[in-house]
């Protein structure tokens, strides 16, 4: 617990003006922000039920406190409504995880993104758009979550471009990379189910993820789709190769379907997909190989040119997601490398399942 809350300070009326000071203190993402008022933050604290000045985690890598105050203080800026609150949170703790290796991501020059996936009954009565155009705009609970949590990482972590976050391009999904997994068109078990969690539990993952690459094939065979599938994942200036990583795949509920209709269950997509997407280690340059050595060299021995590097270290460590609407399109996501997933419950996640009509109020905080 802290005994710090956030500093007051006068600000103008004029929202140019607002917006002109929280770009000089640097303190937005460049894109226009909502002024954290305290009647706004007093009401976005009140959909949590945890004190204020409780610290949820150290962000790296200045490690600040990360305050429900804080984290609430970041959501309003974003655009979250109240109710968005508990997922923030949620995911506020999950990149605090070690072995998500925030500090890692956060001053790495790579331009990984934090990917925000959410499950659960929270995921529908937020409407969290888990279909069509799923990783684009539109949404605003999408949207809203995923920047939250980036101003968080940035405000209280420090991260800032060109500072601390030393990313040599970035990507566009630094604004905001946040959906919900499809979880009534997918054939198999959902991912928080995979992870251990009850089907009526609500949950975030968190994934370090490098970026997008659409894979749009029209195959009906689903050998020949998991053929191009992994064809797509090789590629030689890789850190998923250097370190044995968990790279991801969202399959769309047509892609989905074709694998379920060959008689694949959802580990039967992950074999497949870690023994044809081996790489000879020979495609990788000289210098990258030396770093496959080191990380490696113990997993796989002596490796030599034709040594064929497995792009993870377990097939189940290639994660699947069923989300999108129609369309013959999936999407690879590369992973950091040497980052892995982390799944939280959502506190509350629970009551919008049995309480739809629960509003933005929510329950006095305590």
């Amino acid at each position: 617990m802290s005994d710090e809350r956030a500093a007051l300070f006068e600000a103008p009326d004029d929202i140019e003006a607002i917006n002109r000071l929280y770009h000089e203190r640097h303190w937005s993402d460049g894109l226009p922000v909502v002024p954290p008022t305290v009647e706004r933050v007093e009401r976005m604290l009140a959909s949590s039920p945890r004190p204020a000045a409780e610290i949820v985690a150290s962000i790296a890598p200045g490690f600040g406190a990360a305050t429900v105050e804080r984290i609430a203080i970041n959501a309003v800026l974003a655009g979250c409504a109240p109710v968005h609150l508990p997922v923030v949170i949620a995911a506020v703790e999950a990149v605090a995880a070690p072995e998500f290796n925030l500090q890692g991501i956060q001053a790495t020059t790579n331009p990984v993104a934090v990917w925000i996936i959410v499950n659960g009954p929270a995921a529908r009565r937020l409407e969290v758009n888990g279909s069509f155009n799923c990783l684009g705009q539109g949404t605003p609970a999408n949207a809203a979550i995923g920047r939250a949590l980036r101003l968080v990482l940035q405000n209280v972590g420090g991260a800032l471009p060109g500072e601390m976050d030393r990313a040599t391009h970035g990507q566009p999904g630094k604004y905001t990379f946040c959906c919900a997994e499809n979880e009534e068109a997918s054939p198999w078990e959902p991912l928080h189910v995979e992870r251990g969690f009850s089907r009526d539990a609500s949950t975030v993952t968190v994934v370090g993820a490098e970026g997008t690459m659409n894979m749009n094939t029209h195959t009906k065979d689903a050998g020949e789709l998991l053929r191009v599938i992994a064809e797509t994942m090789q590629h030689p200036p890789s850190n998923e190769y250097c370190y044995g990583s968990e790279p991801w795949l969202v399959l769309s509920p047509e892609h989905a379907e074709i694998l379920r209709a060959g008689g694949l269950a959802k580990r039967d997509v992950q074999r497949r997909l870690w023994e044809l997407s081996r790489m000879p280690a020979g495609r990788m340059t000289e210098r990258d190989l030396m770093r496959v050595k080191a990380a490696r060299g113990k997993e796989l021995g002596e490796i030599r040119p034709d040594t064929l590097l497995t792009i993870a270290h377990r097939p189940e460590d290639i994660r699947v997601i069923v989300a999108g609407g129609p369309g013959t399109h999936s999407v690879y996501v590369p992973c950091f490398g040497n980052t892995r997933a982390v799944t939280r419950e959502i506190s509350g996640g629970r009551e919008w399942e049995s309480n739809p009509q629960r509003t933005a109020s929510g329950p006095n905080r305590v």
